[in-house]
């Protein structure tokens, strides 16, 4: 009889839905070799659980080492020339006296110049050097003389856009997608892919129409650790430490950039200190301490001094849109249409019709978006890009149709959106903050007004299946689990010693976790909210493997077979008969070789199966959040005085990381809603506030009392159902603001950032 073929999956039961609202249980087609599917949280003895950071204390005293404390022998110091025009041509560059100052062992300027010698933006690197001492550098610096031949600039939006505006870049003929001057767009899109219905059609059809402009300002990233490199050249190879959210891109830039195999290069980032969606790529920067490092033959130092960090690091664009939506008396949304333009300075991505494409049911969508260059510092991916700008518009438009309509803004919603998640957390965040008593617009007499507001947010559930864990146990009882993956902040350290420890029966403290290094097992960056559902399934398969292989060791010590056998609280022991057991370190004392090891490679997403229509081809992350305001009518100042946030992350599997990555983004979204701009002065094209004195972000003065509900939706793809919670919470927060602030005043803000000035004159417009 032929050999049966050996099936590559099997099907599993999970759960799936809410828990504390509808769970069932579907089929799955799972790959082979993946473990059971887990059981709600609260089954669970890790997973789930609010677990202290592994890493707090090193942190808190100084014990973890970024870069910027990376110290190796005969290292050299370096520092960047940068632009002071905003548009020139360099006619010509003497490196000779910062060469020879006393203590530089290295000059280098950006090759880049040889072919194109023009600068685009003021702040933009060109060249570097690098000595004994950052005093020695920094006066070397100053050395490089430079003549510069200063060409028209735009540094005005709206200048910009005009036919005669100076082109920032010349033509591209390769360009598919239409550009007139500086402007390129616009493209025309809804929902994943091309627009839906007629919209245009809809709204001239439509009984009831709302129809704003809105415009947001540029916000730079303000990471508490600037960008930064060690680099340590070496014959034919190179070590680097350096700040990023992306160690395997990083290498691999590099090794593009430099010509030599990706094998030869490691890259460590053991610590960082923020990034934001700007330390995803090796940057200028980088290539500068590279090439010094091999000139001089020594280990060099290059971190960015503040200023540098807001001219040249990256940005969120700014933004002008037009929203219209149409709708029936009875709420039903027929039409949207956004129509927006933005500038990311000399690069692209000013888009942000994500949350008009996809948060509601609409049957007639079209977005336009347009780029608009100028002569100012590029753009970069900052926390979900072109979320916090779109659903500034949008949910304050909703709101507006709300009042058109003389219905509860939620119960609009609720009309509309068709996410199961979502009408959940509206359902407990309305709760949480009482909004049964929330008012109608200006009903405060004083000069002091309160209002209350809400504004939800979608993000996209992104997986990377080329992420990678290895776990091992050696005779000592010890585990390690290693992993090129980055903790940028979020956690993802320790919450991977919770995947591994419910897997094998331990405390998470129990679990050595190595990450952040080329050299292990090549994982994901860290940017999209990604990283916790590509990695942990990685983690949780490879802790399983080396679990069987324990269990099987352990069998003759306890005479059962592995499959009757268990890991519980630190033992081995037998399922029926707990009182049967050995310790995990008398257990892991019979193995054989010198350790077990699992490398595992996350599979793809699971299967669904028995003629399930199956799910969207992108799955939507999302979060409802609740503001309250307080504003002060003779001053124009505005104060959050509580947000409730209520989101989902699929399986939350740290929910005290978990609710501190929410309550940083709140944060980060009031500073984006009330202060931060970064101010161009349009006749020298100067950035005017390249500092934290000047360019104000929100404080401790600034927090709010934020209460962060997480909710526990499972959707049965892979073997921990995690997903990430880093990009959500910044997407609604300026709309709920805006829209508690119209509920205190019966202003509608239309400008971000909502400063006193800008208050002020809303209120007078109103008053007139």
């Amino acid at each position: 009889m032929a050999e049966e073929k050996v099936k590559d999956t099997r099907r599993e039961t999970m759960t799936v839905g809410i828990a504390g609202a509808k769970l069932t249980a579907e089929p799955r087609e799972l790959p082979a070799g993946e473990p059971p599917p887990l059981p709600p949280n609260a089954e669970l003895k890790v997973i789930g659980k609010r677990t202290p950071r592994l890493d707090g204390r090193l942190k808190v005293t100084g014990g973890a080492k970024y870069t910027a404390d990376i110290r190796l022998p005969g290292m050299l110091y370096a520092r960047m020339i940068t632009a002071p025009h905003p548009h020139a041509r360099i006619a010509s560059l003497d490196t000779t006296a910062a060469a020879a100052y006393p203590g530089v062992r290295a000059v280098h300027v950006l090759d880049r110049f040889d072919k194109d010698p023009v600068v685009r933006y003021a702040g933009q690197p060109v060249a570097a050097v690098a000595a004994i001492s950052q005093a020695a550098a920094d006066d070397a610096a100053r050395l490089v003389r430079i003549s510069w031949e200063p060409l028209p600039f735009v540094a005005d939006i709206e200048a910009a856009r005009a036919a005669n505006a100076p082109l920032v870049f010349p033509p591209n003929p390769d360009d598919k997608v239409p550009r007139t001057g500086n402007v390129r767009g616009p493209v025309k899109r809804g929902p994943q892919g091309k627009p839906k219905g007629d919209a245009e059609k809809a709204l001239s059809e439509a009984p009831l129409v709302v129809d704003h402009t809105f415009r947001t300002q540029v916000q730079t990233h303000c990471t508490l650790e600037t960008h930064g490199v060690v680099a340590d050249w070496q014959p034919d190879s190179a070590l680097v430490y350096t700040s990023t959210q992306a160690t395997v891109r990083f290498r691999d830039e590099l090794a593009e950039v430099f010509g030599i195999p990706k094998a030869r290069i490691r890259v460590i980032s053991e610590y960082m200190g923020g990034g934001f969606g700007s330390k995803l790529g090796m940057g200028p920067y980088g290539v500068l301490a590279l090439h010094l490092s091999k000139k001089a033959g020594r280990p060099v130092r290059l971190m960015l001094d503040r200023r540098e960090e807001q001219l040249c690091t990256g940005n969120r664009p700014s933004s002008v849109q037009r929203l219209r939506l149409g709708a029936t008396p009875d709420g039903k949304l027929t039409a949207i249409h956004l129509s927006m333009y933005g500038s990311g300075g000399v690069a692209g991505g000013a888009g942000g019709a994500g949350p008009a494409q996809n948060m509601y049911d609409c049957p007639n969508v079209t977005t336009e978006e347009s780029d608009v260059f100028m002569h100012a510092g590029p753009s970069a991916a900052m926390r979900a890009p072109g979320h916090p700008q779109g659903c500034f518009a949008l949910e304050q438009s909703i709101d507006a149709l709300a009042e058109k309509l003389g219905i509860d803004p939620l119960r609009l919603r609720d009309l509309n959106d068709s996410k199961a998640a979502r009408r959940e957390e509206r359902r407990i965040g309305a709760e949480m903050i009482g909004w049964s008593a929330r008012r109608k617009p200006a009903a405060d007499k004083g000069p002091v007004k309160r209002g209350m507001g809400m504004a939800q947010s979608v993000w996209y559930r992104i997986v990377v299946p080329d992420s990678s864990c290895e776990v091992r146990l050696d005779r000592q009882g010890s585990v390690e689990i290693v992993s090129a993956i980055q903790d940028i902040g979020t956690g993802i350290r320790t919450v991977l010693a919770q995947v591994v420890a419910e897997e094998l029966g331990l405390k998470p403290e129990q679990i050595i976790v190595r990450i952040g290094d080329t050299a292990f097992p090549l994982a994901p960056s860290s940017g999209g909210s990604l990283t916790t559902g590509s990695i942990t399934p990685a983690a949780r398969n490879a802790a399983n493997r080396v679990r069987m292989q324990l269990l099987d060791t352990a069998a003759p010590l306890l005479k059962a077979s592995a499959a009757e056998l268990d890991l519980r609280d630190g033992r081995v022991v037998v399922k029926n008969d707990p009182t049967r057991g050995v310790s995990f370190a008398d257990a892991a004392a019979k193995i054989v070789a010198d350790q077990l090891t699992a490398r595992v490679r996350r599979s793809e997403d699971y299967a669904l199966v028995d003629g399930q229509t199956g799910e969207p081809q992108v799955q939507f992350l999302g979060g409802v959040q609740f503001a309250q305001v307080a504003v002060d009518t003779e001053t124009g100042a505005i104060k959050v005085e509580r947000v409730v946030a209520v989101h989902d992350c699929g399986r939350p599997m740290n929910p005290l990381t978990a609710e501190s990555q929410i309550k940083g983004g709140i944060i980060q979204g009031i500073s984006y809603a009330l202060f931060e701009d970064r101010t161009l002065d349009r006749n020298v094209g100067l950035m005017v506030n390249p500092n934290l004195e000047m360019y104000k972000i929100a404080g401790a003065r600034e927090t709010p009392k934020i209460d962060v509900h997480l909710i526990e939706e499972y959707l049965g793809r892979s073997s921990t159902d995690a997903a990430g919670v880093g990009e959500p919470s910044t997407i609604p927060t300026a709309a709920a603001v805006a829209n508690a602030v119209y509920n205190a005043t019966g202003v509608r803000m239309l400008e971000l950032p909502m400063t006193p000035d800008r208050v002020l004159s809303a209120l007078r417009a109103a008053r007139s």
